[in-house]
């Protein structure tokens, strides 16, 4: 199987759908999270090698769960899922270490080379992230 992925979205169509992308890549989906507290919960429980987050969430928003997960794993790898409109929220994230961005509405090519990117090291967090505003 291939590397472990943590899907978090409050919305089950935009996780069921990011499920589907990466199991076609052959990445494995070791578990799914509404909202950012779940999110916390299963990295320290599943150790994922990356996780999908959805930045605007009920009751832990990504951006805070983003924070917490980095505080405990300064090595983690986060992809923060995001509308467009969200350019200050995607700027706090990358801030505070996510490695890369997806913008809604998403399709399969650009969800599997920001992951792609983001499995190899590669992020962000040095560039503008919004002078090219595809994934």
């Amino acid at each position: 199987m291939g590397r472990k992925i943590l899907v978090v979205d409050d919305v089950e169509f935009v996780r069921k759908t990011l499920m589907e992308i990466l199991r076609s890549a052959h990445y494995q989906i070791v578990g799914e999270a509404a909202d950012g507290s779940e999110a916390v919960e299963m990295f320290k429980n599943l150790s994922p090698d990356l996780v999908t987050m959805d930045v605007v969430m009920p009751r832990v928003s990504g951006i805070d769960a983003a924070k917490k997960i980095l505080r405990a794993d300064k090595d983690a790898r986060i992809v923060m899922i995001t509308a467009m409109g969200q350019e200050s929220l995607i700027m706090e994230a990358i801030n505070a270490g996510v490695k890369d961005y997806i913008l809604k509405p998403f399709n399969a090519a650009d969800v599997l080379k920001t992951i792609e990117r983001a499995m190899i090291g590669e992020d962000r967090g040095s560039k503008n992230p919004f002078k090219d505003t595809k994934a």
